[in-house]
């Protein structure tokens, strides 16, 4: 008789198989408030792991980290018109506090331009005090109606840059190194994943920027999804909260300024784009496992060689984790390891330590081959490289298998609506065809250059739409 699948596959059922995975491979639960989320800690640990490749990328821009407060007193809210009309009705107000109602209620905090501006007003007197450069990493609230595990929630995790500069040309120029040196870096380079970097249409950008930049990944199912964005906010901030500096030449100016963002729904992305039915897939560069190693027997002689073997790992600067759980049915375990999507697991019994070998499943690739003992150390930092680059092209190969060229508005979203992208020119899609598309909730979901490059405005000939349907 067959086994019946741990996961429902995804070609019968992607949310169900989204779902599924989730739970089983023990990423989060459902919180007790509609919209909001448990993060488990395997889960966690991604997170964990994505914070600390992009917290060093941030910072090597000259960024500090500082946290400002969870609770924003709703006047701030109303300075800027177009910011607070773009969150309104997403936002979580508090009326009451120690009992008593408030004088003034407070909004738990949507994203931090408005009081993160209050300080900026403060902090900044004269150019020498530019650029001014904050991140934090923090918790927001966004009122979410169609909750989904990573992907939507009330309540999620994340981090927000925001930047004070001199010039526009400052300012541009730092919110474009973010989108492409922080952002676009880690996520092809650690997340192995094919992204499109492009700029939002005006209809798509961020309530209160100027311009916004983004990155887009295909997911399994051939819907997109907003990675990161990165945000030129002009002079509207700063105008609203009076943001101004000494120049050199001893006149008042106000800053300009920028923000920028990602979220754990690059954890549900992982999931949607490197996931397939046996459960996740980690890349190796990300794992908080990259090598799990199996006790298949509770031999003495097979735990000893397990532990000691997961040590040379570690010396040699792998990621591991020793599993001797043997009251435990090895069968649960490999499947749950599986699922979890460890790069490499190595698997090793009496009968392989009489013979000098291990069995090496690769998660990646699939399959599973003995080799010698005494070649793990050496191989393994190879195997690990190898896989991360499979997961990249296999990533871009989707990318690309699921991209069609269209002439108009139609065809367009015939395409978005079978599960494919579609390029279509911004002369012939333009403003009027981009409301038409959401009439069968399908978007722009960025503006290229002709030569694939982000565009540097939304009306610059030869610009490209990418078009589809995305979570």
């Amino acid at each position: 008789m067959a086994k019946a699948p741990v996961l429902t596959p995804r070609a019968d059922d992607f949310p169900r198989w989204y779902q599924d995975l989730i739970g089983k491979a023990e990423l989060a639960d459902n919180g007790p408030v509609r919209g909001t989320m448990v993060i488990r800690p395997y889960g966690y640990g991604l997170w964990e792991r994505m914070q600390a490749e992009m917290d060093a990328r941030i910072k090597e821009t000259g960024t500090q980290n500082a946290y400002f407060p969870l609770l924003i007193p709703q006047s701030y809210l109303t300075r800027e018109a177009d910011h607070v009309e773009g969150f309104a009705p997403e936002l979580a107000v508090v009326t009451h506090g120690g009992g008593k109602e408030l004088e003034e209620p407070a909004v738990v905090r949507p994203t931090s331009e408005m009081i993160i501006n209050e300080y900026f007003a403060k902090w900044v007197q004269s150019y020498r005090d530019l650029p001014l450069l904050i991140n934090q990493w923090a918790n927001v609230v966004r009122w979410e109606l169609r909750p989904r595990l990573f992907l939507r929630t009330t309540e999620f995790l994340w981090q927000e840059g925001h930047t004070a500069h001199a010039t526009y040309e400052d300012a541009r120029d730092f919110a474009a190194h973010i989108h492409r040196r922080v952002y676009e870096d880690f996520m092809v380079n650690v997340l192995a994943m094919d992204v499109v970097a492009g700029r939002k249409t005006t209809r798509e950008r961020f309530a209160g920027a100027v311009n916004t930049l983004t990155l887009e990944g295909m997911m399994g199912d051939g819907k997109a999804l907003q990675m990161a964005t990165s945000h030129e906010l002009g002079q509207n901030f700063a105008r609203a909260f009076d943001t101004t500096y000494l120049s050199k030449d001893g006149t008042q100016e106000l800053v300009w300024q920028t923000s920028w963002g990602s979220t754990t729904r690059m954890i549900g992305a992982l999931v949607m784009m490197h996931g397939d039915d046996d459960g996740l897939r980690v890349p190796p560069r990300l794992a908080q496992i990259q090598a799990v190693l199996l006790a298949v027997k509770g031999e003495e002689a097979v735990l000893a060689k397990v532990r000691e073997l997961g040590d040379r790992l570690r010396a040699a600067g792998i990621r591991v984790h020793v599993d001797d759980r043997t009251d435990v049915p090895f069968g649960r375990r490999a499947v749950d390891w599986e699922l979890k999507g460890v790069p490499v697991r190595v698997e090793i019994g009496p009968r392989d330590l009489a013979t000098g070998t291990a069995m090496l499943a690769r998660r990646i690739p699939g399959g599973k081959e003995p080799v010698a003992l005494d070649s793990l150390v050496q191989l393994l930092p190879s195997v690990l490289e190898e896989d991360q680059a499979l997961l990249l092209t296999q990533s871009l190969q989707r990318r690309e298998a699921g991209t069609v060229e269209t002439a108009t508005v139609g065809e367009a979203v015939e395409a978005a609506t079978a599960g494919r992208w579609a390029r279509i020119p911004w002369a012939v899609l333009g403003t009027q065809g981009e409301a038409a598309l959401a009439e069968h909730a399908v978007t722009v979901r960025c503006l290229l250059a002709e030569d694939g490059s982000v565009p540097d405005a939304e009306d610059a000939p030869g610009n490209v739409a990418v078009v589809a349907r995305a979570y």
